[in-house]
């Protein structure tokens, strides 16, 4: 008598969208397009818009901020802190000149539709921030990390991740959400935290783990150990009300003063690509095709709009530190796309009963497109600059 095989049905599902990951991959990879416009692609096709190949939307969603965690995690172990920190004026002045103009210029577009003080900083808020995802993946793949524009941009990345948590807390406000004083302590510690452990990596310069040598000679325990470094450090800058990405860069910053850590990058290679292409599956599941066919108009003009406020609104803040305009072109480029925190602001907003459910979805819309289009518009400035390696 043959024994009945019950299948499960979530290995089922991971087949088979791993077999869409390859299908498609294969034709782009011949059009030479960058594996995210694949992830995003398979994410439309399998998603509740799509075919509804899978139903569980928080399942993919949450696995792939894990690979957003992983993502800054290696960013952290690769730049050079010392440089990062010689660009602190470009990074800190920068963004909040950028943030100020997106605002700003919301609140002008506001005026006319009169839209509420509320909403306009909220919008302002989300189209300001620029998709560490995307950029941090494009600039990989180019190998230009190291370059001018990567560490301008890594940089004001950075202080975009911080600034997230001062974004929720004023949208809570508006919302009508008051944060307690334990709460506003816990993320003045945390803050004082990750200050105090970057300037210890700097005047330390190399840092020991302790028993190295047993995790040297160790592959299994290397895994484990690789994860506790990285997600340990993500939870505990979650638990004080910061970024949990922003966590696992320092904790990829303390890796990286530590001698003989190749095996770190190593062991969760793999497990970046993986939980990476989720992160994009997920955003490709939001892009409600019906939604954006029946305001087609509205969405193409502004995913326009702001891809050129964005990228001018990011030159004019670059410019005003960086003498080269190509560089600073090239780097206003890659910050021009709506970036993935904005989605956080964007459902907080909703829930807060700041903005109504026809702008959530727009923003949702306009926010995945982006992020689509990012790659073939970072190309078109790339190529019509002639830009090089800076």
């Amino acid at each position: 008598m043959l024994a009945v095989v019950n299948i499960d049905p979530l290995m089922s599902k991971f087949v088979l969208l791993s077999l869409i990951i390859i299908a498609v991959g294969m034709v782009l990879r011949i059009l030479r397009q960058p594996s995210m416009i694949t992830y995003i692609l398979v994410g439309v096709v399998v998603g509740p818009f799509g075919l509804k190949l899978i139903a569980d939307e928080a399942l993919i969603s949450n696995l792939g901020s894990m690979g957003l965690v992983l993502l800054l995690f290696f960013i952290g172990m690769e730049i050079h802190l010392p440089d990062l920190i010689a660009n602190w004026k470009v990074s800190v002045f920068g963004t909040l000149l950028q943030v100020l103009i997106s605002v700003s210029i919301t609140w002008l577009i506001g005026y006319f539709f009169g839209w509420a003080i509320s909403q306009v900083i909220v919008l302002g808020f989300v189209l300001s921030l620029s998709s560490t995802a995307v950029i941090v993946k494009m600039l990989e793949e180019r190998q230009e990390l190291g370059t001018r524009a990567g560490r301008y941009v890594l940089g004001i990345l950075l202080v975009q991740d911080i600034l997230i948590v001062p974004m929720l807390i004023i949208i809570g406000y508006l919302g009508g959400h008051r944060p307690d004083g334990i709460e506003l302590v816990k993320q003045l510690a945390g803050g004082f935290l990750i200050i105090g452990i970057i300037l210890y990596v700097l005047w330390k310069k190399e840092i020991k783990i302790p028993f190295q040598k047993i995790f040297i000679v160790d592959k299994e325990l290397q895994v484990f150990l690789a994860f506790i470094l990285c997600f340990g450090f993500s939870m505990l800058t979650a638990w004080f009300g910061l970024s949990a990405a922003l966590g696992a860069f320092v904790a990829g910053i303390v890796v990286s003063s530590v001698r003989s850590t190749r095996w770190v990058s190593e062991s969760l290679h793999a497990f970046k690509i993986l939980f990476v292409a989720l992160f994009f599956v997920s955003v490709g599941m939001l892009i409600n095709l019906q939604f954006i066919r029946e305001n087609l108009g509205t969405i193409v003009l502004l995913v326009s709009l702001i891809f050129v406020l964005n990228n001018a609104i990011n030159v004019l803040a670059l410019r005003s530190f960086c003498k080269d305009w190509k560089v600073s072109l090239y780097a206003g480029s890659l910050l021009a796309q709506v970036g993935e925190f904005s989605f956080i602001l964007s459902s907080m907003a909703y829930f807060s009963g700041i903005i109504g459910d026809f702008v959530y979805q727009l923003t949702i819309s306009i926010i995945a497109l982006s992020l689509f289009l990012s790659p073939f518009y970072i190309n078109l400035i790339r190529w019509s600059t002639g830009i090089k390696k800076h």
